[in-house]
């Protein structure tokens, strides 16, 4: 009996003794009492740290450089060469007019050995999706419920046609990329996979399962490409891929992958449509070629922000020593301080 009377004692004991502590901790934390590391940054504490990280950067920068030099790529600017010589001076006339044909051939020559999967992508110049009314020109919800979501006012003035409404509406999807390409190899055509060019989360979560087009370009003014009313918006992986918005006003987007292994030498025959508008705006169309590796595409961004970073932190470690070698001043020693509260 005793002995429970004791347990039942202690009990409140602990209690208090957590809430006591956890105010206390709770107070040093309001009044930042608690411990914590508070470095004293000598002259030459900070020229090592700025010496390690130029010698920790620059070699990261190097490799980052060379792994994305390894990865080829074959651009190939078509927008103008794909125009008749007679429209040359007149794109626009030519683009708008459905009456001549936008067929188009293009020979790309493989200089080093590209190893399958080789991306393809369609670049765009001078396009701004980053635009604030065209960012808005969508509705998320519909795109994910179809016809049952029915305020869609952010979508004018692609929000309805004709009276009815439209599935997906807005300014990007009514903008879609159109032009297509095919790939050959001595007559033999390239096996070009387009799956998989979208992200998961996209087909999954974004764009439902159930969703199809309804009553999409079939205003009086088209845009870009129609979507096939038969199949689900989740399954139209080259839509999910545009509806995508790029930050900037040059961006790529990735059209397929050629399954197979290109030799050095290879000429490859691109057979394209010329279909979409960019001379309204001075913009301009490109294909692109690529490989990859562990870093992922080309890209000399990231190798050559490394190593500016490293030779900047070596230059500024060097002026910091010459400066602590022409005038060392003892730890501690404010003296400096005394002389500009004299003058």
């Amino acid at each position: 009996m005793m002995e429970v009377e004791g347990s039942m004692n202690r009990a409140p004991d602990q209690s208090s003794f957590l809430r006591s502590r956890r105010s206390k901790a709770l107070y040093q934390f309001k009044q930042q009492k608690l411990p914590a590391c508070k470095p004293v940054l000598t002259p030459i504490s900070v020229i090592t740290v700025f010496m390690l990280m130029g010698f920790v950067f620059i070699p990261i920068g190097l490799i980052t450089l060379r792994a994305s030099r390894d990865a080829i790529e074959i651009i190939d600017r078509y927008d103008v060469e794909c125009i008749p010589e007679e429209y040359r001076t007149n794109k626009l006339s030519y683009i708008t007019d459905s009456s001549i044909p936008k067929n188009c051939t293009r020979y790309l020559k493989v200089q080093k050995y590209m190893k399958a999967p080789i991306f393809i992508y369609y670049q765009l110049d001078n396009y701004y999706q980053n635009h604030r009314r065209y960012v808005k020109s969508r509705s998320d919800q519909q795109l994910l419920h179809g016809l049952e979501y029915s305020h869609t006012s952010s979508c004018e003035p692609e929000e309805s046609s004709n009276g009815l409404p439209i599935v997906p509406c807005g300014l990007i999807a009514w903008s879609m990329f159109n032009d297509t390409f095919t790939f050959s190899r001595e007559r033999t055509k390239l096996k070009v996979s387009r799956n998989n060019i979208a992200w998961k989360s996209d087909r999954e979560q974004k764009f439902g399962k159930n969703v199809y087009p309804v009553n999409f370009q079939n205003g009086t003014l088209i845009g870009g490409a129609k979507l096939d009313p038969k199949i689900p918006l989740s399954d139209q992986e080259d839509f999910i891929v545009w509806m995508r918005a790029a930050a900037l006003l040059s961006f790529r987007k990735l059209y397929g992958r050629i399954e197979e292994d290109l030799e050095p030498g290879t000429v490859v025959e691109v057979n394209l449509m010329n279909n979409y508008n960019t001379y309204s705006f001075s913009g301009q169309k490109k294909l692109i070629l690529s490989t990859s590796n562990w870093l992922g595409g080309r890209n000399d961004f990231l190798g050559i922000t490394y190593l500016v970073v490293g030779s900047s932190s070596i230059v500024i470690s060097i002026i910091f020593m010459l400066l602590h070698l022409k005038n060392p001043r003892p730890y501690g020693d404010n003296s400096w301080n005394k002389k500009s509260l004299s003058s």
